[in-house]
């Protein structure tokens, strides 16, 4: 949890979400504080991804307070796109704009939201690009990148807005297993430069490897939260041994 007199990045307090009859989040409570990593697990239908979407809005709640930078969430119009511009989020499908170049995708958001120049815009994503591996991409389509390197472009995008926090939605699910870790390695240097990120993933290595803390829900509800050691070596409950036992044997 955050330091006393520290507001955390992400504050959610007794969160609810129905879709219908089905309660998919059991008031939540999570805290992640600044420049902490925060990969939640799970087995599919646990509520991993409605969790991740509920932070910028994507999914509205039924009750309970979710707060960004010490900020409730806006219900709509200009306040809550200001909101997502400071909450970079990376999805499983890449979401590229199909006609405009890598580098034009970078830089639309900066320029339409942020009112950043032109040739500002293009400067900083080239950097970005640069930092992601892709910069002799920039010209390109996107659907003349494999998915390996549109989703590194998509988490460029997602940079070029300098968020706050950054969250991820099984980033790597859509991808073939031989660019997985090109995508990985570029979400494992952004952990070890100190960005607040929430990550939704299937990745047990990157758990391991980069997160601070590992989240473990299982029917709508925050079951475990604790080190990935402690998480890997000796999980509390049955529900989190018996999900290990299944990821981990294969």
């Amino acid at each position: 949890m955050s330091a006393p007199g520290t507001v955390p990045m992400i504050r959610m307090a007794g969160v609810d979400k129905f879709f219908g009859p089905l309660h998919v989040l059991r008031s939540i409570d999570l805290e992640v504080p600044r420049g902490q990593v925060v990969v939640v697990l799970g087995p599919s239908g646990s509520g991993k991804s409605t969790l991740c979407r509920t932070i910028n809005r994507l999914e509205p709640i039924d009750s309970g307070t979710i707060e960004v930078d010490g900020q409730p969430l806006p219900a709509e119009g200009k306040a809550l796109a200001r909101l997502r511009a400071d909450v970079g989020m990376v999805f499983q499908s890449f979401n590229l704009f199909a006609h405009k170049t890598i580098l034009e995708n970078v830089m639309l958001a900066p320029v339409k939201v942020r009112g950043t120049a032109s040739a500002k815009a293009r400067e900083e994503g080239m950097a970005l690009l640069e930092r992601v591996g892709i910069a002799n991409q920039a010209d390109k389509l996107p659907a003349q990148l494999s998915g390996g390197q549109q989703q590194r472009a998509a988490i460029a995008r997602a940079l070029a807005m300098k968020p706050k926090v950054m969250l991820f939605d099984e980033p790597t699910s859509a991808l073939d297993p031989e660019m997985v870790n090109e995508v990985l390695d570029v979400m494992t240097s952004l952990a070890r430069e100190g960005m607040t990120m929430l990550v939704v993933t299937h990745e047990m290595g990157f758990a391991r490897r980069a997160a601070d803390r590992v989240v473990f829900m299982a029917d709508g509800e925050i079951v475990e939260d604790t080190t990935p050691e402690e998480f890997f070596t000796s999980a509390k409950s049955e529900r989190a041994r018996d999900f290990l036992g299944k990821i981990l044997s294969h």
